[in-house]
């Protein structure tokens, strides 16, 4: 092998070093790590400081005052407090499927608005998503858990989608005006399956989620890209979702499992109350 063949193999590898780097984006830790004897269930885990701090800040339509909460270091720095202890739990101890659900869904908003945040102000959270190059909050924002960082797409599809319980996707919030309304109030083992049941019924009620006419459901982008969650095919999913349809229309094809389903666009602007 020549010099020049040598040389051109070493710009080659940086290249690739350099594009590998820029594509996994700079990596933002949130929580903290806890020695392992401290290390505590999800079972019992606190979340009344996240439940206050909702409050103060999601309205009932499930817009954040992000404007406010940012300008408000003490209740950003309380934000901060919460991640670090849901870093205090760690999967290895036993805990409740509700429990489990509960940290999850909990986690995955609660990073979501820290990494929102971290970037307001911003439109949308599309422009922090790059998809080859640089930062992903979806990818390179992780929780530290016990010993290990989980990014918002492993809590989603690698934790919560396994739990089996369709329904998160009717609680877990990208940030966005499409996404399912951020509750204001924390979710908890114990009025988990009640909070679920009315994330879906809201849901639904939206008529940008949901809209029937002439046998033809038009339904959010969040049932296509996770269809398989809620049935094999378009008659099982239709009849999953059927308890939590307001339209009586609707509801009793939806319960047969018949109609035509098409797709609503998804609108990814931020769910600013200033918007």
């Amino acid at each position: 092998m020549n010099t020049h063949s040598l040389k051109m193999i070493v710009v080659f590898l940086s290249l690739a070093a350099l594009v590998s780097s820029s594509q996994a984006g700079d990596k933002r830790y949130l929580g903290g790590k806890w020695p392992a004897n401290q290390q505590v269930s999800m079972d019992q885990v606190d979340h009344t400081t996240w439940n206050e701090l909702l409050q103060l800040y999601v309205d009932a339509n499930g817009n954040v005052n992000y404007t406010a909460w940012k300008a408000n270091a003490a209740h950003v720095k309380a934000l901060d407090q919460y991640l670090t202890g849901l870093s205090q739990a760690t999967r290895s101890k036993q805990s409740q499927r509700a429990s489990q659900l509960a940290y999850w869904i909990n986690a995955y908003n609660a990073v979501t608005i820290r990494g929102i945040l971290q970037v307001y102000p911003t439109k949308s959270i599309r422009d922090h998503t790059a998809r080859l190059y640089g930062y992903n909050i979806w990818h390179d924002l992780l929780l530290v858990v016990g010993d290990k960082g989980v990014s918002l797409d492993e809590m989603e599809h690698k934790i919560l989608r396994p739990l089996g319980e369709p329904r998160i996707h009717f609680a877990i919030v990208c940030a966005s005006k499409s996404c399912p309304k951020l509750s204001n109030e924390a979710y908890l083992p114990d009025t988990l399956d009640k909070q679920l049941n009315d994330n879906a019924v809201a849901f639904f009620a939206e008529p940008g989620n949901l809209t029937y006419s002439r046998g033809q459901f038009q339904l959010s982008s969040i049932m296509k890209w996770f269809a398989e969650d809620f049935g094999a095919n378009s008659k099982a999913q239709l009849q999953y979702i059927s308890p939590y349809l307001t339209n009586t229309q609707a509801r009793s094809a939806a319960a047969v499992g018949r109609g035509g389903i098409s797709y609503l666009s998804y609108d990814w602007k931020l769910n600013d109350q200033k918007r």
